[in-house]
């Protein structure tokens, strides 16, 4: 690739979605051998049935359950594709769909009980991930990364 073109394989945006990929394979793998998961939700994870779509309901969903429209909201997802993802979840035992108590129309998506385990491992996966960022990068640039990357998250929504 000529040297003027070289921007595109190294670009901030880029580099940014790498290291994002980089992350949740890691946290995908470290769930996978978490002894404290429930183990079909381990086999899966181990089979690469499990991805990191599917952690954006891990992410997003509510200790006290979401609608569907909130939960693909904060996703940044289709209410569409939110919904083939709590089906796959909810086939896994991941979540169940039960009614909604503000409204009688409407679902709510809850964790079940093997669903608050795998978003405890997910916090320990998250964490030990975390950790070996800063082991491989340093304490002081993790730091900064983490620092920058907030800031900049913060202001998504202001105009440059």
């Amino acid at each position: 690739m000529p040297e003027y073109d070289a921007w595109r394989q190294t670009h901030l945006g880029r580099l940014l979605g790498h290291a994002m990929r980089r992350f949740d394979d890691r946290v995908l793998t470290l769930m996978a051998h978490d002894v404290e998961v429930p183990l079909a939700l381990s086999n899966l994870a181990a089979r690469a049935q499990i991805s990191a779509a599917h952690i954006h309901i891990t992410r997003h969903l509510s200790r006290g359950g979401s609608r569907l429209s909130e939960l693909a909201g904060r996703a940044g997802m289709s209410k569409q594709a939110m919904g083939t993802l709590v089906d796959q979840c909810e086939a896994w035992g991941l979540v169940t769909r039960g009614p909604d108590p503000l409204d009688a129309r409407a679902r709510q998506v809850q964790f079940t009980a093997d669903g608050l385990a795998w978003l405890e491992a997910f916090r320990r996966a998250v964490a030990q991930a975390e950790r070996e960022f800063r082991a491989s990068v340093g304490n002081e640039v993790a730091t900064v990364v983490a620092l920058g990357l907030e800031a900049y998250a913060g202001d998504a929504g202001r105009p440059a």
